[in-house]
């Protein structure tokens, strides 16, 4: 199927632009590619993801379902315990409600928003 459109990239909701994008360029090893008050975005050359400002932004509370998640991002890691490890040394945390953790974890970036670490199959 051929669409009408291209990916010009993810924008999430963010408290802290900035600190966002910090945080997943680390995550994920790319590029902040620009930083200001209002936005920030990360890429790899290909793929980018923004964040924008929204005045009182909270993250979703998961897994309280009273605040349901908008949104979460699954990455591939080799390691999961090496993988939460550095996450966790970035700022996420870990929710202690975990589906299946000898597959996946669900982690909580700095801002609240669920997360997924996954081992590739």
């Amino acid at each position: 199927m051929t669409g009408f459109a291209t990916m010009a990239m993810i924008s999430l909701d963010a408290g802290d632009p900035a600190a966002q994008a910090r945080f997943y360029s680390a995550v994920l090893g790319w590029e902040v590619l620009h930083s200001e008050g209002d936005f920030a975005m990360i890429g790899d050359g290909s793929t980018s993801i923004g964040f924008g400002r929204v005045p009182g932004f909270s993250g979703p509370g998961w897994p309280d379902e009273a605040t349901p998640k908008r949104y979460h991002l699954d990455f591939y890691v080799d390691d999961l315990d090496k993988a939460e490890e550095m996450a966790l040394a970035l700022g996420a945390t870990k929710p202690a409600e975990q589906p299946q953790p000898d597959r996946w974890r669900v982690l909580l970036d700095p801002a609240g928003h669920p997360f997924d670490i996954c081992i590739k199959s």
